[in-house]
């Protein structure tokens, strides 16, 4: 059996960080959370990650600044990571605006929970 694959999710919602890690033990993913982005940062510094789901509007390092700082990482298996864009865009990016930002897709929110299943997937089978 294979070992779980690991999300790391940037998320400082409560709710959504538990509906989340519910969602992906369906799936036997193993889920980390942050509240930020300086906290995704220490965590990817400290571990491997498989994918990242973040949430562009959070306290202390937004994750727009967080996913670039991620591509620039010298660590080329940590630069490369997919990083999956949630927000309710308030900002009223267009796709090439996040992808642009570095992400490799976006999921709009209210999240749908078989959309964030069906983007994970792709990226990790």
């Amino acid at each position: 059996m294979s070992k779980p694959k690991k999300i790391l999710v940037g998320e400082d919602s409560s709710v959504i960080i538990n509906l989340t890690k519910n969602v992906l033990a369906f799936e036997n993913y193993e889920m980390t959370a942050a509240r930020n982005g300086k906290q995704v940062l220490d965590l990817l510094e400290k571990g491997d990650y498989d994918l990242i789901l973040m949430d562009i509007s959070m306290p202390v390092l937004d994750g727009i600044s967080c996913t670039k700082a991620i591509r620039n990482l010298p660590d080329e298996t940590k630069s490369k990571l997919p990083i999956i864009a949630i927000s309710g865009n308030i900002h009223n990016l267009t796709h090439d605006d996040f992808r642009k930002a570095g992400f490799d897709a976006f999921i709009q929110k209210p999240l749908d929970y078989d959309q964030v299943l069906a983007t994970v997937k792709k990226f990790l089978s």
